[in-house]
């Protein structure tokens, strides 16, 4: 899997979460682990960082600490995880990647 990298940020540990473009139309999220299998926590601020017109195709989760829970793919083969410099308490998921439609109108400009 080739990886883009797209931004980092939630802690001063290493690469910390981390959101990363795959050659597959999805995202590899790095994240904090949780006590579910292919659940990780994220800052809100990493969504933020996806390809333009295009989202994190997992349901999030406000845990109401400034992160997000979400669940995906674990990743496990040897060569991807050897790419990323995973803290002891992170590990990575894959999630789809989706685009981004507008639907409606633009609202009208009032003039003052």
């Amino acid at each position: 899997m080739r990886l883009t990298f797209l931004g980092k940020g939630g802690s001063g540990d290493r690469d910390c979460p981390t959101l990363y473009a795959t050659d597959q139309d999805s995202f590899l999220v790095q994240g904090w682990q949780t006590d579910q299998a292919g659940t990780i926590e994220i800052p809100h601020l990493l969504p933020g960082f996806a390809d333009p017109d295009t989202f994190i195709g997992a349901t999030m989760t406000d845990t109401g600490r400034g992160t997000f829970r979400l669940s995906g793919r674990p990743v496990t083969d040897d060569e991807t995880l050897g790419r990323l410099t995973l803290a002891v308490d992170e590990t990575a998921i894959e999630v789809p990647k989706l685009e981004r439609t507008f639907y409606g109108a633009a609202s009208p400009r009032t003039r003052h």
